[in-house]
């Protein structure tokens, strides 16, 4: 972990640098998202890891494949409908 603190100045555009060690040390390139919230008057920022969707559904597909299954767009939507009755329902409950 880096021990020495890093400064930074917010530009007119509200535009804020992380500095490039930090940016190494935790692997940000650009496009990586953050969520940015406030605690006990601090500007905390996170960075968001969120997972390749078309590579995640390519495994599923690619799995549903080995095993001889047929799935379509319809039987997925089908499927999403059905939980998300089921979901509602319990909610309700």
């Amino acid at each position: 972990m880096l021990e020495d603190p890093e400064i930074t100045t917010m530009s007119k555009k509200g535009q804020v640098v992380i500095p490039q060690e930090l940016r190494k040390y935790l692997r940000i390139k650009p496009k990586t998202r953050f969520v940015v919230f406030v605690v006990n008057n601090d500007i905390v920022m996170r960075k968001l890891d969120i997972p390749d969707v078309k590579k995640e559904w390519k495994s599923i597909f690619q799995s549903i494949d080995k095993k001889g299954l047929k799935l379509d767009e319809n039987d997925v939507s089908a499927e999403i409908k059905a939980y998300r009755k089921t979901k509602h329902k319990k909610a309700r409950d």
